[in-house]
């Protein structure tokens, strides 16, 4: 099974070998067993049940919560060749009715459908009619009510192990805690599945957090280095989106806006040109996101304090899922903290519903004033142990520095319980610093014992230690009362003496190259200067292919197989089937075209290979998984000459005999028995290819004794 899981991966899409838990998944899917996978965004999710859907038999139906994103990946599968369609609100009742057709005639392999279309008792009702091979449940976190992508459509799947018994589940998602966790298991019917929980980290991604000073001139020292980048900014306003982007685009980035608010055609029109333009920047509120597989966004900025952990990491993570380098920035400030409070407070729900989302604003708070690793604080979070320090984010790179801020703390608290607990983080620092004003005289606060005790302090520095104690819970913002600050029961052990308290010191506002991404490489960098001429070029002709063909660029080649053959330079079609992400269809398609740009197509004609290259060659046609016969008629020679120089790769270990033979298991056991049944070394095969003759060539028995041999050796 694994074998044929391994074929799949390379001569379909294009890679050599699984990563992770991908092979075990597909083992259990593959072999009727139900799944849940968790595994970070960019870590492989889709191959995870795409594989086992070529490997059963019957239709696989893929539950996914968006348009956007079955239309990606539809148009990605249907460029490699796989029968795919996608039943959605999008589709004419005729092109809905002529997939039905199709469907009914076994002529596609995955179905995408949205949850509230698959619950419908017609579609489960024409569904139970068909051959139904594997279910996959995409995002599969959307069942979750305590989670922020919540989709009500997904708690009616759990009928899917009662109306199909006998069809494996595998349900999916990049961001679950334990609680969700386990309320997908219980809504999905899911007890009896095996549970892959991979690493939540992103070693890609560079974590950068700075204190809200000038957002707008901050972002715009961030964006400086990362000119022609594909981005995504995220604002927690509709009002504050459009103003960004215009904002943004004033400044020679070239930026759109999308949010809710926005005429559905409107967003639908600004979403597509994001995935299928170079180096747009998307100005957005959380409801961008989710359908979105572009794999080379270069960076993910927020401008807002996003409501929980949960939402950083998956908004974050939305940045460089080719594997490449990324960045994430986010510009934090005690307004953040306040509005997001006041929102919580005054929203729907219970109390315990409320407790939960506090307690998760409190974890995102704790990342923004953290001392330790990012990293390591992230994924603490989410019950993963990291032992050493990332050394890839703000705090690895530019350190820390903590500093006694007891007695300042105190001062500051003071201010809040002497002032009567209703006034504002302004004014409590006008009265700190003893500012003789109109607000602070009609309020009498000129005679507060606090009045002018903090003269030795900046106002900058003030207002950075109310946003900290805020974030670490000694006070909070009365939002029933004056949206002033008041005390927490958390700060009377420090008030009564009883304990000290160490805070980080913001850092210092640096030029715009330092900060953006201090010790990162941008992405824009990714390329050398000697070679941007020769990118640009291979960008160019993606971008003519992919209007030609009406998909994306990525969906072509990502970035990453490009910067592959940038760096690799394949000079013939078998070593431009090493580069990964180039599988047979898009080698057959697109590679001679790529192969033409690397080589400047006007060079003489190729002189007849030397041994040693056509060796090469041979090795590298093999692992891209021509059968011998291909293989032959690519390097115009034999068949009989290919055995024999897969018989010496083999025998060089250069060449598995799976990747060099595709045998029945039965055929290659009976093979391996007959040169075994002899009492020590391995008989010659002319000894036994009487036994075999008509049913495999000659050669075959070479590779297979050449395996044999190797193995007695090692």
């Amino acid at each position: 099974m694994l074998d044929q899981a391994l074929r799949i991966l390379k001569d379909v899409f294009g890679y050599d070998a699984f990563r992770g838990n991908q092979a075990r998944i597909i083992e259990r899917v593959a072999n009727g067993g139900d799944a849940l996978v968790l595994m970070p965004t960019g870590g492989g999710k889709s191959l995870c049940f795409q594989v086992p859907a070529l490997l059963r038999s019957g239709l696989t139906v893929v539950v996914s919560p968006l348009i956007a994103l079955m239309e990606d990946q539809v148009a990605t599968l249907d460029e490699l060749g796989v029968p795919v369609a996608a039943l959605n609100s999008s589709l004419s009742p005729e092109a809905q009715r002529e997939i039905a057709d199709r469907l009914q005639r076994g002529e596609i392999k995955l179905l995408y459908l949205a949850p509230e279309r698959l619950v419908q008792p017609r579609m489960l009702a024409f569904l139970q009619r068909l051959e139904i091979g594997l279910f996959a449940i995409d995002e599969a976190h959307c069942v979750s009510q305590w989670g922020h992508d919540f989709r009500p459509e997904y708690l009616q799947l759990g009928q899917l192990a009662e109306l199909f018994p006998h069809v494996p589940r595998i349900a999916l998602t990049a961001t679950a805690d334990m609680r969700t966790r386990e309320e997908m298991i219980q809504r999905l019917h899911l007890q009896d599945a095996e549970q892959f929980l991979s690493s939540f980290d992103r070693p890609n991604i560079f974590y950068r957090i700075v204190p809200k000073e000038q957002p707008r001139k901050q972002l715009l020292g961030f964006l400086a280095e990362r000119r022609g980048d594909a981005g995504i900014v995220y604002c927690m306003s509709r009002k504050k989106v459009e103003e960004v982007a215009e904002f943004l685009s004033s400044q020679g980035f070239p930026a759109l806006p999308y949010h809710a608010g926005l005429a559905n055609e409107l967003r639908a029109y600004h979403q597509k040109r994001f995935l299928n333009e170079e180096g747009l920047i998307m100005v957005a509120t959380v409801a961008f996101g989710m359908g979105i597989d572009k794999p080379n966004v270069r960076f993910v900025a927020h401008l807002d304090l996003p409501k929980s952990l949960e939402a950083y990491y998956q908004e974050t993570g939305r940045a460089g899922r080719d594997g490449l380098p990324a960045d994430a920035w986010m510009a934090y400030g005690l307004q953040d903290v306040l509005l997001l409070r006041q929102m919580m407070q005054n929203s729907e729900g219970d109390e315990r519903h409320k407790r939960v989302e506090r307690h998760k604003l409190e974890a995102m708070l704790a990342l923004c004033e953290e001392t330790r690793c990012r990293r390591q604080a992230l994924l603490a979070y989410f019950d993963e142990v990291m032992p050493n320090p990332c050394g890839h984010c703000d705090i690895c790179v530019d350190g820390v520095e903590t500093w006694d801020a007891t007695e300042p703390a105190r001062q500051a608290l003071s201010a809040i319980y002497r002032s009567g607990q209703r006034y504002g983080v302004g004014h409590l620092v006008d009265v700190l610093l003893g500012k003789d004003n109109e607000k602070v005289r009609s309020a009498g606060h000129q005679h507060l014992a606090v009045f002018g005790i903090g003269k030795s302090r900046a106002e900058d520095e003030w207002r950075t230690l109310f946003r900290q104690l805020v974030a670490r819970g000694f006070a909070d913002v009365d939002v029933d009362g004056f949206n002033g600050l008041r005390l927490t029961d958390a700060c009377r052990p420090l008030l009564r003496g009883e304990e000290t308290l160490a805070l980080r010191r913001d850092p210092k506002p640096q030029r715009s190259k330092s900060s953006s991404s201090g010790g990162a490489s941008p992405a824009s960098q990714l390329v050398r200067q000697e070679e941007r001429e020769m990118w640009e070029a291979l960008r160019t002709l993606r971008r003519k292919l992919a209007e030609e063909h009406s998909v994306p660029p990525y969906v072509i080649f990502p970035d990453a197989t490009l910067l592959e053959m940038l760096r690799s330079q394949p000079t013939t079609l078998s070593a431009m089937a090493q580069v990964s992400g180039v599988g047979a269809r898009k080698l057959e398609r697109y590679g001679q075209a790529f192969l033409d740009v690397l080589t400047e197509s006007d060079k003489a004609p190729d002189t007849p290979a030397p041994v040693a290259d056509l060796r090469h060659e041979l090795v590298t046609l093999a692992r891209a998984g021509m059968t011998p016969a291909q293989i032959a008629r690519q390097l115009d020679c034999s068949e009989k000459n290919v055995y024999s120089l897969l018989a010496e790769a083999i025998g060089r270990q250069q060449l598995g005999l799976e990747q060099a033979l595709d045998l029945p298991e039965e055929l290659l056991g009976e093979i391996q028995d007959a040169f075994l049944d002899e009492d020590g070394e391995l008989p010659p095969v002319t000894a036994i290819a009487e036994l075999f003759e008509g049913r495999v060539p000659l050669g075959v028995l070479h590779c297979v004794r050449a395996a044999l041999q190797a193995e007695l050796e090692v």
